[in-house]
């Protein structure tokens, strides 16, 4: 996790959380080796959003779930990770 947490309430009272994580790792791409980087939003809520307060920045962190597009309040169109399941990696 490179962004500590930041914690809303929706109007329907459902709570969300944003955090920004890095993924790096080398992929194959034709026969050869390629080093891939991003940093990516990460969106986790209700009962998922509990499990981020114990997060820190530094934390090596496993996310699955649903990639969505989300709009920047500047009107950009921003790629987040919508969390299915998070585990904090030791």
């Amino acid at each position: 996790m490179v962004k500590q947490p930041e914690y809303s309430i929706s109007p329907a009272g459902i709570e969300h959380c944003q955090f920004v994580i890095d993924h790096r790792s080398i992929q194959q791409e034709a026969g050869l080796n390629r080093q891939a980087f991003v940093r990516i939003q990460v969106v986790a809520t209700g009962e998922l959003s509990q499990l981020t307060r114990e997060f820190v920045v530094g934390h090596v962190i496993k996310v699955s779930g649903f990639l969505n597009r989300h709009e920047s309040r500047n009107g950009n169109s921003l790629l987040v990770v919508h969390a299915s399941q998070l585990e904090k990696i030791n």
